[in-house]
């Protein structure tokens, strides 16, 4: 395998072990045994820690070598992060930190977006709720998942505040998160599908109250639907 990609299987590797808890924070990464491990050279080890390090999972000292890092120093907001971290056994409690911070964002972004959205970026809203009807009796898989974030996503960007926009892969993880570890139900709930029809009609017709009520509704209600699927699963297995 060539260095260069063997560098990102090695990121994805530690990044995943550490997210997830299989590398604890203060335990150590050994240079020669990552070597031998992934048959590496140590300018491509190297390389993979700069960019765990830049995560700040992972923290490199002389005659110290490779830390991991306690999670309060790792990026938040980074992708990847978020997808190793809700591999973890921490991922209910990381799922309900995201819609908690989701219900502080998502209905400012619709109240500005219906002020400022575009036509291109209604019509894409609209067409987003479309195409979640049209697979709503398949909610649980990918084709429902890509529909939901194109709607979110445009949502966000269509407030034209880059703060905002820029919190997309906050959102992306909770859908991501909800549809990859089983806590979607089959069938999308017609409540919240009418609610994001009138989300996208409250930004159409530029009624900021409207479009902010059903967001806050719709954030609401996903996160009480995450924790009685929680709660059924965790339930069935202590059964």
């Amino acid at each position: 395998m060539p260095q260069n990609a063997l560098h990102d299987v090695i990121v994805e590797r530690w990044g995943a072990d550490i997210g997830a808890e299989r590398r604890t924070p203060g335990s150590r990464i050994i240079m020669d045994d990552a070597v031998a491990e992934f048959g590496a050279s140590r300018s491509a080890i190297r390389e993979a820690v700069r960019v765990l390090e830049s995560l700040g999972m992972v923290a490199s000292r002389q005659r110290v070598g490779i830390i991991v890092q306690p999670p309060e120093t790792w990026s938040p907001y980074d992708q990847r992060v978020l997808r190793w971290r809700l591999d973890g056994p921490r991922r209910a409690e990381l799922l309900q930190s995201l819609s908690e911070l989701r219900s502080a964002v998502e209905p400012v972004a619709a109240r500005l977006a219906a002020l400022h959205a575009t036509p291109a970026q209604c019509g894409a809203l609209t067409a987003a709720v479309i195409g979640m009807s049209s697979t709503s009796r398949a909610a649980d898989t990918d084709e429902y998942l890509a529909h939901d974030i194109d709607f979110h996503t445009t949502l966000l960007q269509a407030s034209h505040n880059v703060m905002l926009s820029s919190l997309s892969p906050i959102v992306v993880a909770v859908l991501e998160g909800r549809t990859h570890h089983d806590l979607m139900p089959d069938v999308a709930d017609p409540e919240a599908l009418r609610l994001h029809g009138e989300v996208a009609a409250g930004v159409q017709s530029r009624d900021a109250e409207r479009a902010e009520s059903a967001m806050r509704a719709i954030v609401a209600e996903s996160a009480e639907a995450m924790e009685q699927t929680t709660r059924a699963l965790r339930q069935s297995s202590n059964a």
